[in-house]
């Protein structure tokens, strides 16, 4: 067993409390992982709240960055002192996983928000001998160390500050990943982002480094659409202040050729389906509320599809977005503020009011 300190969730809208646990040795196929950092994720946050549901008490986090310290027997692709991120879990064996798809996993669901291993076990323990859940997607990253799949890591060269590395395996390759693996945005298109949070601004450079030449903002944050048109976009548009659909129409002529959603908001997604043309795609990330209805007539003539995790296979794409990166064409550090992680309740305060893009709570 390792010692470990985690923030813990002990129940629906509780606050967060840092406790000493235990922390399960790694099987044949895991790694366990020395934190040096995660980020701080919307989904997280709604989790915490009671949006999603979540087993309690639970270490969340699930955006982890560190130094590998010990291997389980049946690793081969790590070795202690590698350097990775972590990024989402996937059984490896079903046919979407085969297929190269395993944003789409058949379990991914309770292999990520289940709070346990594929078979039932966990693997932390309180100090008076009771289960705490683990393996939030797949790694619970809210922690000194985490105990992760070797499927879930992706190594990180030397070159690049790991502590920056922890978002790109879930919010930041779901914003990029949405415009260029799943949407497939290329070269002279137009495409709207609506919300700019990290999952959009990290769309909106992704957009501009495939080339896509008309770049559309929307939000109701002055601030954040400023920093989307630093970042690429070409247009802005507040649609608290003005009818975004007409503007829209009138940057592109008629309409975008594609649109990506971060927000879930109803209002918003249908005017993303308004904004777009005839034969146009429209992507979402976000779970909306599950009353939400789309009238047929709009959609008649184009393709709306939900988005997980940006269609990304992690161990190809986080490297293509580090290189990205590295070429100066995806500079995503731009998005991330860091927080010692016992200050995590400032982080999320900043993460709610929109003062932080993207927080990344560091450990010792």
């Amino acid at each position: 067993m390792v010692a470990v300190t985690a923030a813990v969730l002990r129940g629906t809208g509780s606050p967060f409390t840092f406790e000493e646990l235990e922390l399960s040795p790694p099987r044949s196929d895991e790694i366990l992982v020395k934190l040096s950092s995660s980020g701080l994720c919307h989904t997280d946050l709604a989790f915490a709240h009671g949006d999603m549901p979540a087993p309690t008490p639970v270490v969340l986090g699930h955006e982890g960055a560190g130094i590998v310290v010990e291997t389980g027997s049946a690793v081969t692709d790590f070795e202690v002192g590698d350097r990775v991120a972590v990024s989402f879990a996937s059984c490896g064996r079903c046919p979407m996983c085969l297929a190269g798809k395993e944003a789409y996993c058949a379990i991914f669901e309770p292999l990520n928000f289940g709070g346990a291993r594929e078979d039932g076990s966990t693997t932390l323990t309180a100090a008076d001998g009771s289960v705490v859940h683990g393996s939030f997607f797949g790694q619970s990253s809210f922690a000194t160390h985490a105990l992760i799949s070797a499927r879930n890591a992706v190594k990180i060269p030397e070159a690049v500050d790991l502590d920056l590395t922890g978002p790109l395996g879930c919010g930041i390759q779901t914003g990029a990943g949405g415009i260029i693996n799943a949407l497939k945005v290329g070269a002279g298109n137009s495409v709207i982002v609506s919300g700019t949070g990290a999952v959009g601004l990290s769309a909106v450079m992704a957009a501009k480094a495939v080339g896509a030449t008309t770049i559309i903002a929307v939000d109701v944050l002055e601030p954040r659409l400023d920093l989307a048109r630093e970042l690429g976009a070409t247009h802005a548009v507040n649609g608290s202040e003005e009818d975004a659909v007409a503007h829209i129409k009138e940057i592109t002529a008629g309409g975008a050729d594609f649109a990506l959603d971060t927000t879930g908001v109803p209002s918003v997604i249908l005017n993303d389906i308004n904004a777009v043309t005839f034969g146009g795609t429209i992507g979402l990330v976000a779970i909306g509320p599950s009353t939400a209805t789309i009238p047929i007539p709009a959609i008649t003539g184009k393709t709306i599809r939900h988005i997980s995790e940006g269609d990304s296979v992690p161990q190809v794409f986080i490297p293509r977005l580090i290189s990205l990166y590295r070429q100066g064409a995806f500079p995503f550090d731009r998005l991330i503020t860091t927080y010692p992680f016992k200050n995590l309740d400032h982080a999320i305060a900043d993460t709610r009011s929109g003062a932080a893009v993207k927080a990344v709570l560091m450990f010792d």
